[in-house]
């Protein structure tokens, strides 16, 4: 029985302020402590945004919650996410909202320090922007170099976002809940290779990337956020459209679907990041538009969905077991036609006991929940429209999804996420401040859900602000794991189609 958590009083009621909603009172009430920044910084920052009747500790509450007073509270961002990202100038809004000058990167109106009659104000100098600028790429230092984000390193927890739209993809601060990083990936310098899906190692010190629009798979060192290999699965097929990846247990290899009609399941060495093109499986008709991708505990048996159908391909890793399964009884059947009515099987994903497997259905608007062991169907989960990823706590017997095309119960909104009890199997439906909601993962350490609104669609909500790469941004929203409440009525805005997630550490 659905219990629905109706928060459509509470999101309906978000409206992202805007920095620039400042009342200012007479300079004279500056202050004068320095706030921890380097001295050419505060004397911008302290002295002319962190003032009476703006970003200062009696008023930033009217003014995007984002207070400037000190280096410390900068990093907390506002109501719409990181204002600063180190080492980041062109992905830190803050710049975006002193701008006067297109020509010196992106300008978002109206420019600060807002001006009004009774309380004149000039804009940022050049070179006071320029100051801001070569601050922030240096990674926006406190007065004593020190970097936000930048201690606990083997530790810090943190999410990962695929921003699709620009080839980054942003790293959240788990404690803070704003972007702490941006890393730019993809291999090419002169087109947008769009990174799918993001995926952690067990032991949460490498994250994995692959691209719709590239040849690589990309590792990150998660201590270091910096990209430390490349596979080119592209050797074994060029322009592969390379989707879902899916990390062995214990490290050892990464593999990856290429989606096409002729689809292959790339195996790649984890360690060296080098292709096994004798581990290679599919090609011809054995994998049409394979996509979800989840293995048995040894690593050596893969169930891939086929987009298109009714069909969980069951496959072993020498190609000795090669097995269609129905997820509706029917005789199995594949297609390349993406408006079949079969239930078409989206994402797939195994419980944690590796006894059962739970696959989203985006054209029945089910989950299809499947004994690993004998591959019938155990139960089948009505879900809101369109379901796509999933996540699953360790904590609570959750099991989260997404359902990007779903009616919402909140003005102006789209998707839901639906919360399935993996136990009783009972399902609560989240309508929430979402607009097109894809990826989805869960943070246990902390007791926190991440949930990835797209914003794709042109009639969905007005960004916050445009970003530096074209596009309609999106956003994350943050959820308490065990109420299953908003931790609070904040639209952390990233950059352009954000798409996938995964956190750092499981537990």
């Amino acid at each position: 029985m659905k219990k629905y958590l109706l928060l459509g009083l509470i999101m309906a009621a978000i409206v992202v302020v805007s920095i620039t909603s400042c009342v200012h009172k007479p300079p004279a009430q500056t202050i004068e402590s320095d706030g921890n920044f380097p001295q050419e910084v505060a004397r911008i920052l302290v002295n002319k945004c962190a003032i009476s009747g703006c970003h200062n500790a009696a008023s930033y509450a009217n003014a995007n919650n984002l207070l400037l007073d000190s280096w410390d509270h900068l990093f907390d961002g506002g109501r719409s996410g990181a204002e600063v990202v180190p080492y980041s100038p062109q992905y830190s809004p803050l710049l975006y909202f002193v701008n006067t000058d297109s020509s010196l990167g992106t300008v978002a109106v109206p420019s600060m320090p807002v001006s009004t009659t009774a309380y004149p104000q000039s804009p940022l100098t050049k070179a006071e922007y320029e100051t801001l600028e070569a601050w922030i790429a240096k990674g926006a230092p406190d007065k004593n170099g020190n970097i936000a984000f930048a201690s606990n390193a083997d530790t810090r927890q943190k999410i990962y976002i695929s921003q699709q739209g620009c080839d980054l993809m942003a790293v959240i601060d788990a404690q803070k809940h704003v972007v702490m990083r941006y890393i730019p990936i993809g291999a090419s310098a002169t087109s947008i290779e769009s990174p799918h899906c993001v995926r952690m190692s067990a032991d949460g010190m490498y994250a994995y990337t692959s691209f719709l629009n590239g040849n690589y798979v990309q590792k990150i060192d998660t201590r270091t956020d910096q990209v430390t290999g490349a596979a080119n699965v592209g050797m074994l097929k060029a322009n592969g459209s390379w989707n879902i990846l899916y990390v062995a247990p214990a490290d050892t290899a990464v593999v990856t679907t290429s989606w096409v009609s002729d689809g292959i399941l790339a195996y790649i060495n984890a360690g060296t990041m080098t292709v096994a093109p004798s581990r290679t499986l599919g090609g011809g008709s054995t994998l049409v538009y394979p996509h979800g991708i989840t293995s048995n505990r040894s690593f050596d048996t893969f169930f891939i969905t086929a987009q298109f159908g009714n069909v969980i391909y069951k496959i072993s890793s020498d190609a000795s077991l090669y097995k269609e399964i129905s997820l509706n009884g029917l005789a199995p059947v594949t297609s390349t036609d993406s408006t079949t009515s079969a239930p078409n099987p989206h994402e797939i994903l195994m419980s944690s006991d590796y006894s059962r497997y739970f696959v989203t259905c985006q054209t029945t608007n089910d989950v299809r929940i499947m004994d690993a062991h004998s591959d019938t169907l155990i139960a089948r989960i009505p879900v809101g429209i369109f379901p796509q990823e999933m996540a699953i706590s360790t904590t609570e017997p959750y099991l989260f999804v997404t359902c990007m095309e779903d009616v919402s119960t909140v003005s102006g909104m789209k998707g839901s996420v639906y919360v399935i009890n993996y136990n009783t199997l009972e399902t609560r439906v989240i309508y929430g401040d979402f607009y097109q909601p894809h990826g989805i993962t869960v943070d246990d350490i902390n007791g926190l859900v991440y949930v990835v609104s797209t914003n794709a669609n042109p009639t969905g909500p007005a960004p916050h602000h445009a970003t530096a790469c074209t596009g309609r941004a999106g956003w994350y929203s943050v959820y308490n794991l065990h109420t299953l409440q908003p931790v609070n009525n904040y639209r952390y805005q990233v950059t352009v189609m954000p798409y996938s997630a995964a956190a750092r550490f499981k537990r």
